[in-house]
């Protein structure tokens, strides 16, 4: 059995709204293994981010943690006081940001913004923490003498990768990469994740990967969650999934994108849109697009069933 680094249990999120709270991540059950690559993907809207941010507990108002457990490292996240998390907080678990140009300060250089990290976080000296600072950006292919550039002066690739180098810089346990490769072109996109999956085998650390590219994911992940309409709808192995998933959701995502063999299939889109959070469909949320629903799926919550190993899906057709 693996060892469970990140452990969720009934977590529930909730924005207050001027009409009343919109549930935004729904009993949600899931657990991270040390040293894996998770993948979470689903549509805008699905609570992918949301689930990321609360897991930090770094929520945005209106957004409040209203249900459920989470554990880290034998720590019960949402007992924890401000000054107790901040001893996590990067030194433990830290996070890449969807833009890393809005999350790079512009008025200071990138070798202050790392350096001021490990000073906070009492690494070291000034001057030590700037031969780290050095090491981290050659470790992510920055030659150090880009210490001194300012954010605007460097690639969208490059600052990606000083989002990386940032959030490696104190060696946490677990990184949670939020969209880290939006708006960088395919090349781009593929080294830099290339580089991830090489730093998380040389470092060891344990990866939460987020992304709406779900073929992306199978490739770079070591198991997939799928989150439908803020409740989880498919979690297993990336090739299981890729090869036999349970879900009609997964499914439909599968048939989506296209393929280069001759014989496939020709990509088909799932009818109809993701329910409103404000007033979700009852029973199955996928019901009102999904081809196999019947009475049953628009009355009863479907529950997560296991499938095989580490294999688990939340529809009353699954087989």
């Amino acid at each position: 059995m693996p060892e469970s680094i990140l452990s969720v249990r009934n977590f529930c999120v909730d924005y207050a709204t001027d009409s009343g709270p919109v549930r935004a991540i729904d009993n949600v059950n899931l657990d991270l293994y040390r040293g894996e690559i998770l993948g979470l993907a689903g549509e805008s809207g699905s609570g992918k981010t949301t689930l990321a941010q609360a897991l930090l507990r770094i929520l945005p108002p209106p957004a409040v943690i209203t249900g459920g457990e989470v554990h880290f490292e034998g720590h019960d996240l949402l007992k924890l006081s401000e000054s107790e998390l901040r001893k996590l907080r990067w030194k433990r678990m830290a996070m890449v940001f969807q833009s890393a140009m809005d999350a790079l300060n512009p008025v200071i250089t990138i070798g202050e913004q790392i350096v001021d990290t490990l000073v906070a976080h009492d690494a070291g000296t000034p001057k030590a923490c700037r031969e780290r600072a050095a090491e981290l950006l050659e470790m992510v292919s920055i030659p150090a003498d880009r210490l001194d550039s300012f954010a605007h002066q460097l690639s969208g690739g490059m600052r990606q990768r000083v989002g990386i180098a940032l959030a490696l810089a104190l060696e946490p346990s677990l990184l949670i990469l939020d969209e880290p490769t939006t708006a960088l072109d395919v090349i781009v996109e593929r080294e830099i994740l290339d580089q991830i999956k090489e730093l998380q085998k040389t470092l060891g650390f344990t990866v939460l990967f987020i992304t709406h590219d779900l073929a992306r994911m199978l490739e770079f992940s070591d198991r997939v969650a799928i989150f439908y309409a803020a409740r989880l709808a498919e979690v297993g192995p990336a090739e299981e999934l890729r090869h036999r998933a349970r879900h009609p959701y997964t499914r439909g995502l599968l048939g989506a994108f296209p393929q280069v063999r001759a014989s496939a299939d020709e990509p088909k889109s799932i009818p109809g849109a993701p329910p409103s959070l404000t007033t979700p469909p009852p029973g199955c949320r996928f019901h009102p697009r999904c081809e196999l629903a019947d009475a049953r799926c628009q009355a009863e919550v479907p529950e997560l069933r296991q499938f095989g190993t580490g294999h688990f899906a939340s529809c009353h057709h699954a087989d």
